[in-house]
């Protein structure tokens, strides 16, 4: 029997502009995507994105977009906005200094891979691996030299939707992403170094398995080695009830 999913057509992309922000709306729907987030619990503390929730996460992320920042990555097929990808750098999202696994892994400046929104037919279709494509190549256009994201790499079985909102890490390995550092044995931070590798990365101790922090193109010039991360704070898991569609 023929599948109902359509297929992955011609994909374009583009960098979410003023003139855009009409394509976020149509994405991300009545609900902001998910939840009244409209893509602002990685900037936000949680006092913040409560006060916000819905209208005022909306008008928050409107404000960054008009201001010409270019938060993110937008999917597009046959004319329609079909997937999105927040990246910039980490600085930004406020909540990774927060977390007692995402601590910084060095101190070299990154950009950060916040988020996907995929439109619910294209959902586990491989769009999410394009978008990362994509939200490196942007990103090194601004001058960025490693690009990191934070997955999840599930135990077992299929994964809720609320926690997947950061991706699986199955997806940035395809995208040319390596592990650099696991401070929790669901929580890789994975980065993509441009034009170069980096070496000597650690793994916190009792976790399983081997760190890799190798990208780029084979035998291109290596990047400082990572040093010991700083000391972990706080949390930053999402709120229980927000939802994220898998990519």
């Amino acid at each position: 029997m023929p599948s109902s999913r359509p297929a992955l057509r011609t994909i374009r992309f583009d960098p979410v502009t003023p003139a855009r922000w009409a394509d976020v709306e149509r994405l991300f729907g009545p609900r902001g995507a998910c939840a009244g987030c409209w893509c602002m619990w990685p900037r936000l503390s949680r006092a913040e994105f409560v006060k916000r929730k819905g209208d005022g996460n909306r008008r928050a992320l409107k404000r960054i977009v008009e201001a010409d920042e270019r938060p993110g990555i937008l999917a597009y097929m046959d004319g329609q906005p079909v997937g999105w990808c927040a990246v910039a750098p980490r600085e930004t999202y406020r909540r990774l200094d927060r977390s007692r696994v995402l601590q910084p892994v060095d101190d070299q400046p990154v950009w950060s891979v916040g988020c996907f929104f995929v439109a619910r037919p294209l959902r586990c279709r491989g769009l999410t691996v394009r978008l990362l494509r994509e939200a490196v190549r942007f990103a090194a256009k601004r001058g960025a030299r490693i690009v990191e994201g934070y997955p999840i790499e599930p135990r077992s079985g299929r994964t809720a939707d609320a926690f997947a909102w950061t991706g699986f890490s199955s997806a940035f390995r395809r995208a040319g992403f390596k592990e650099a550092l696991r401070r929790s044995e669901t929580r890789p931070i994975m980065r993509y170094v441009i034009g170069g590798e980096v070496r000597g990365s650690r793994r916190a101790a009792g976790t399983r398995g081997r760190a890799h922090a190798r990208s780029g193109a084979p035998g291109e010039a290596p990047a400082p080695a990572l040093t010991r991360p700083r000391r972990p704070r706080g949390d930053a898991r999402p709120p229980a009830r927000a939802k994220r569609p898998r990519g």
